[in-house]
Order: C-alpha cells, then sequence, then structure tokens
C-alpha cells in the first residue's frame, strides 16, 4: 500500500535494542546538556521536509502540554510544532485544543490514504507507539528515519512489535553525530523516493 503521493515517514528515536517507549531515561527530549547541536541541525533539515504530523492521542497530548509552554526553545521545534499541520488519531477527543491541529476519527488507513492523496511534502510520525504499530502492520510507512541511542534498556515497547515480518529496507542515508546518536534512514520497496 505504501508508495502513493506523499511520503509517510516514521521518525523514532530508538536504543540498540529496539526500543522506542521513555523508560529508564535513556531519552529526554529537553535535555540539551550531550552537545546536541549537530541533531538540532539534523531536525531543522526533516522539519524543512515535512509539512504534516500524524500523532496518537496520547503523544498529541504530551507535545500540546509541553511545546506551547516553550519560552526558552532555541531550536525552533515548538515554533515548528505551532505551525505544522497536526492531526491526531482519536475516537474520543473532540477539540484539539491546538492551532493547525484536526482529530482524525475512523478507520486509520482510510484516513492516512486520504492525506497521501493531498498534494505536500513528508507526513511524519513520531512517538504514538500504537498509530505506528498499526501503520507498519497495514504496509503504509515509506521510510523509517531512527536516530538510534547508543543504549540497551532491555525493556519496553519496541518499535516493531514480536511477530512483526518486513521485506528488506534499504539504507539511504546514514550519519553519526558527535553524541554517538546515529542516524539510520530505511525506504521501504514500495515508498517514493
Amino acid at each position: 500500500m505504501a508508495g502513493t503521493g506523499r511520503s509517510l515517514v516514521v521518525v523514532q528515536n530508538i536504543t540498540l535494542d529496539g526500543v522506542i517507549e521513555m523508560v529508564d531515561g535513556w531519552f529526554d527530549p529537553a535535555d540539551d546538556s550531550r552537545g546536541t547541536e549537530d541533531v538540532v541541525e539534523e531536525l531543522r533539515e526533516q522539519m524543512a521536509a515535512e509539512d504534516a504530523l500524524l500523532l496518537g492521542r496520547g503523544t498529541y497530548e504530551d507535545f500540546r502540554g509541553y511545546w506551547p509552554n516553550r519560552t526558552d526553545d532555541t531550536t525552533g521545534v515548538a515554533a515548528h510544532l505551532h505551525e505544522v499541520r497536526k492531526y491526531v488519531v482519536s475516537s474520543s477527543q473532540l477539540d484539539p485544543g491546538w492551532h493547525n491541529a484536526t482529530v482524525l476519527s475512523g478507520s486509520l488507513t482510510e484516513n492516512v490514504l486520504a492525506l497521501r492523496r493531498r498534494p505536500g511534502r513528508d507526513i511524519c510520525v513520531t512517538g504514538s507507539i500504537s498509530v505506528t504499530h498499526q501503520l507498519i502492520a497495514a504496509g503504509l510507512v515509506d521510510e523509517y528515519r531512527l536516530f538510534v541511542y547508543p543504549v540497551v534498556v532491555g525493556r519496553g515497547r519496541r518499535l516493531f512489535p514480536p511477530g512483526t515480518a518486513l521485506p528488506p529496507l534499504r539504507l539511504v542515508r546514514s550519519r553519526t553525530f558527535r553524541s554517538g546518536i546515529a542516524l539510520l534512514a530505511y525506504r521501504t520497496g514500495a515508498g517514493p523516493g
């Protein structure tokens, strides 16, 4: 199903053992102490390539509760998150309560296919573990951009649940950062680009 129109890109912070859940403090989005200026540079490039975010309700509420209140953000993430088109996957939320946000209810697959048919740049998904798992299972992901942290935590939800099988992915980009984090970007076989 991947490969129609705009790219759907999963962007995740991930441990060496595949965990994307924030357990045991391995990842803190507010931690600027690791010398991550080069990571911030990369994030700015990625933000310029996207014009839509697809988020699960929990991640969306976390973002909405945190980012609009940041007055010390020098990265541009807060401003980007305010302006970018945000699509919230939820069957219970009625009022998204944030600029440029729309609630999507009903079939995730149908909603994503409709978004992909619209003109625009990348549609990115970050956090939103349950939504990400549904997108993977439906074959809707065109690219995985993984910020791999040099840690092993041994527990927590992983990017690929047990039993997930995918055709081989194609490495399209890699970059290492001073902090030891590495970016690995993989395309699926059917995706554009």
